[in-house]
């Protein structure tokens, strides 16, 4: 059983794995032979190392950010999906919502970290404000089109076994919606640690976005690229952690609309 998985993890990410090992030796030959300092270039090896001596520190500061990830991803997937269905329930909430939420979008994200330093602190509601508006756009567009792009032949079916509009939106556009849903949570939960660390940057006292930034400032290098590391291990497992709610939602939602197709 142990031999089979580890063969199905090396066909599957075998090539990946190698590739990156190859970069790494490289990178570790070339910081060798022209003998780049470690503050400019630290060879991965010495990075390994200090990820290693100092996987305590770190993890403390990944837990804060990961607690802002995590409250921020929930804030914008809560709110954009309840304002998808708003605007998927009616036309006019469509039309006086769709200029706000595009507008929200036209001015960057880090240009508001100050502003709401001031307004909320320094403590965790910036941060978690920052990811949530972050991950709010994409939910709200993706939900209200898998909502609204419902195969009209469906929906005169429903209307032919004279379905209720509540009983269209359970069989029909919700479980059309799910593919869209879970396309923006995947981009989104990964979007939301950016926020974070964002936040982290312009005004914080944990968490692996101020670590980045003292780290920096002190020419510690080989520490910036073991926070980027854990960062992108965050990353990665919460994208595999919804990557895997989402099959088992297709499971529960997926055969609905293939049913009503055939």
């Amino acid at each position: 059983m142990i031999l089979k998985l580890f063969r199905r993890a090396l066909e599957a990410y075998g090539i990946s794995v190698a590739f990156v090992l190859i970069l790494l030796a490289l990178w570790e030959v070339v910081v060798r032979t022209f003998g780049i300092a470690d503050f400019i270039l630290p060879p991965p090896s010495r990075i390994l190392t200090k990820l290693w001596t100092s996987l305590p520190l770190l993890l403390g500061h990944a837990s804060v950010t990961l607690t802002e990830a995590l409250l921020g991803f929930l804030l914008g997937a809560s709110t954009g999906i309840s304002v998808a269905l708003a605007m998927a329930r009616s036309r006019t909430i469509e039309r006086a919502l769709s200029p706000l939420v595009i507008s929200s979008q036209t001015f960057p994200k880090e240009a508001l970290a100050p502003i709401f330093v001031v307004w909320f602190g320094f403590g965790i509601a910036p941060k978690v404000i920052i990811a949530g508006l972050i991950s709010f756009f994409p939910v709200v567009v993706n939900t209200t089109r898998g909502l609204i792009s419902v195969d009209p032949l469906i929906l005169d079916l429903m209307r032919s076994l004279s379905a209720t509009p509540r009983q269209v939106f359970a069989k029909v556009r919700l479980p059309n919606a799910v593919p869209y849903i879970f396309a923006a949570l995947k981009m989104c939960i990964t979007l939301s640690v950016i926020g974070a660390v964002v936040g982290e940057f312009v005004g914080a006292s944990a968490g692996l976005g101020h670590l980045v930034r003292l780290a920096n400032s002190e020419l510690a290098t080989d520490l910036v690229f073991a926070a980027l590391i854990v960062l992108g291990a965050m990353g990665t497992s919460l994208y595999l952690t919804v990557e895997s709610i989402e099959r088992a939602a297709l499971k529960r939602w997926g055969g609905t609309i293939d049913t009503l197709k055939r």
